[in-house]
């Protein structure tokens, strides 16, 4: 198996794993940072199934959104304090780092 096609099948998992996740609802209408927690979920989300729905690749745009995730991501993770939160936000960056390692790299 290449290592992109093992990168989608993890990305897919994890995606599913994701879908099925509730979201935590100490995060409803929390902000770390200025960052909405609702946003971040919904902006990472939507560059990721897009991915997928793509066969893998992004436009220019939502690479960058997706990148924008993933700092805010490693910004606010260390923030949350409860568990469910935490894991629920860990999977989340752990599948837009997987999705973003396919992407060519920014010139």
């Amino acid at each position: 198996m290449s290592e992109s096609s093992e990168q989608v099948q993890n990305a897919v998992r994890l995606w599913h794993e994701h879908r099925r996740a509730p979201f935590p609802a100490s995060l409803r209408g929390a902000e770390f940072g200025g960052t909405d927690m609702v946003l971040l979920d919904a902006d990472t989300a939507g560059c990721v199934l897009t991915w997928l729905n793509n066969g893998g690749t992004l436009d220019p745009k939502r690479t960058r959104i997706l990148q924008s995730c993933i700092e805010d991501l490693d910004r606010v993770v260390p923030e949350i304090t409860e568990p469910a939160g935490t894991r629920y936000y860990q999977r989340l960056r752990r599948l837009a780092l997987l999705v973003s390692r396919t992407l060519p790299r920014p010139r």
